[in-house]
């Protein structure tokens, strides 16, 4: 199929037949960049003639299309929630595990007040401005999450857990409220799982540890003994599957920083096979493929 160079100037986009864009270059000079190009993410934009539609890819924090606004400009806001949610979760997940028979949290707490909490939530705020539902459900509620534990965890603060002892309480009343506040956020980013089902590996794979990570902080919580003490083995497993979903949140927004005027590399990303995108890469491939043998 015959391609055609779009007008738009110092971009070097070209489109087939049906206005999808085969290509998609990051202007030289930055200047004529277009709403949502976020600096040449490696995926194509979508170009259906009237609106331009970001396909799936974590590094803009949008599981599927959406329809910007084409008359606003904004910086994408998306790695910045990545990465505030990447290191907060990061410390707390050493933390569960004990890394160095480190076990008192209150280090995170000012990590969730600032960065995971109120930068996460400023992010959240920004991607609503850009049209993007899910990532502003998705940073929001998280930074909400991060400002919801640091209130529960502050040192002599808010008496939250004091408000689970005392005369006629029982020993694990706060471990089971707490065990229902993360089964809860379990329930939540299994919804946000199910949302990415059409989205790349790391994209899904960020959630889908995560919500292993809160389940498993939920069991130790909920199965605490008799003395009042977590299920070591289940949090230290949330432990790491949280450390996972930290690492793949800092690659995803790396995917979303990284481009040719910053970086010798661009991110790989790897689509599902029943993806839009993956089912054009396959095509495009047996396309390929069929033409090298009618060469030969």
């Amino acid at each position: 199929m015959a391609a055609t160079t779009a007008t738009e100037p110092s971009v070097n986009k070209e489109y087939d037949a049906d206005h999808t864009a085969v290509h998609d270059h990051a202007p030289t000079n930055g200047i004529h960049r277009g709403y949502g190009a976020y600096g040449g993410n490696p995926l194509a934009h979508i170009n259906t003639g009237d609106s331009a539609r970001l396909p799936a890819f974590g590094g803009d924090f949008q599981p599927g299309l959406y329809r910007p606004d084409p008359h606003r400009k904004f910086a994408n806001p998306a790695p910045l929630g990545l990465a505030a949610f990447a290191l907060t979760t990061f410390v707390l997940s050493l933390i569960n595990i004990q890394v160095r028979d480190v076990r008192e949290a209150n280090i995170a707490v000012a990590l969730a007040y600032g960065y995971g909490g109120l930068v996460q939530l400023l992010a959240g705020m920004w991607e609503m401005a850009v049209g993007n539902t899910f990532g502003a459900t998705a940073l929001s509620s998280y930074g909400g999450f991060w400002l919801s534990y640091a209130i529960i965890s502050t040192p002599g603060g808010f008496g939250i857990a004091a408000a689970y002892t005392g005369a006629g309480k029982g020993v694990n009343d706060f471990n089971n409220a707490l065990g229902y506040f993360l089964i809860g956020w379990f329930i939540f980013t299994f919804l946000l799982v199910l949302c990415t089902l059409k989205s790349t590996v790391a994209f899904f794979m960020l959630f889908f540890t995560l919500d292993l990570a809160f389940l498993f902080l939920a069991i130790g919580h909920l199965e605490a003994d008799a003395t009042g003490k977590v299920y070591l083995n289940a949090q230290k497993a949330g432990g790491y599957f949280g450390l996972f979903a930290a690492f793949l949140a800092w690659y995803n927004a790396l995917a979303g920083i990284a481009d040719s005027s910053n970086s010798f590399f661009i991110i790989p990303v790897a689509h599902f096979p029943w993806s839009a995108k993956g089912r054009e890469l396959r095509a495009a491939s047996a396309n390929k493929t069929k033409s090298e043998r009618d060469i030969v």
